[in-house]
């Protein structure tokens, strides 16, 4: 009685259950594919969590999943990008501390879901927008937009294909990048009075739901090769720009 009473204190058993059972979905997703659970997730989340609830709580959640995804592909991770990559995100986190207010959804979805389009399907970069100062403002503007919006992963997750064509390379940087950016997140929340510690056994089943998830995605990564990645990669982020396309119409 005691552990049931603890775990579904703050949400009912078949929403618990539920969020931890995605959470293993969507981490799989995310492992195999390149991208897209946590917009999943997020999705999710947001049909059965008061809205106040939604941003604090996934960034945990994908901490959780994205720190998991990073330990068990580390090897492969390019440092030297995301040296670059967190001072941005630190600044990102640091103004957007102090805005913490409710910009408009529909514009921010609506940027959010040309800029994956034009990374996924548009010409490369150059090479000066994908050097030190790009990367590093790609880590301050996409951090400070997923403190309102949580939907930054996709446009983080193009940016790094821009950069590397190895599945590896790609997931694990991308992970590794998603992890900082979800610690600050998460920090930012913390300073800002959000009561994390409330939801901790929600978040804990949540993260080892998500880790087993990132394993066995993972396996089925190292199966499939390059070419299939970048092709399904590309096609699970222009269908999560679609859908931000369709939230931004449905806002407007």
């Amino acid at each position: 009685m005691a552990l049931s009473a603890l775990l579904f204190d703050q949400v009912s058993p078949h929403i618990f259950i539920l969020l931890v059972a995605v959470s293993g979905l969507t981490s799989f997703f995310t492992a195999s594919f390149g991208a897209g659970g946590g917009v999943m997730l997020l999705g999710v989340m947001a049909q059965v969590l008061p809205p106040q609830l939604i941003i604090p709580l996934h960034g945990v959640a994908q901490l959780g999943s994205n720190a998991g995804r990073a330990a068990m592909s580390w090897r492969h991770i390019d440092w030297k990008l995301i040296s670059t990559f967190l001072p941005g995100a630190m600044l990102g986190a640091f103004i957007g501390s102090f805005v913490l207010v409710s910009l408009p959804p529909a514009i921010m979805y609506l940027t959010i879901a040309l800029f994956i389009l034009y990374l996924c399907w548009g010409p490369k970069l150059p090479k000066m927008v994908l050097g030190n100062w790009g990367t590093a403002f790609a880590g301050a503007i996409t951090t400070f937009i997923t403190l309102f919006a949580g939907a930054t992963g996709p446009l983080v997750a193009a940016f790094v294909k821009q950069i590397h064509a190895d599945r590896f390379r790609t997931v694990a940087t991308f992970a590794m990048a998603m992890s900082l950016q979800h610690i600050l997140k998460v920090g930012v929340f913390k300073v800002a009075g959000f009561p994390l510690t409330a939801w901790l056994p929600l978040l804990v089943c949540m993260i080892i739901s998500g880790a087993i998830g990132t394993w066995v995605g993972l396996r089925v990564l190292k199966r499939m090769p390059d070419r299939y990645f970048h092709r399904i990669f590309n096609i699970v982020l222009t269908l999560m720009a679609l859908r931000l396309v369709w939230q931004s119409f449905a806002l407007l």
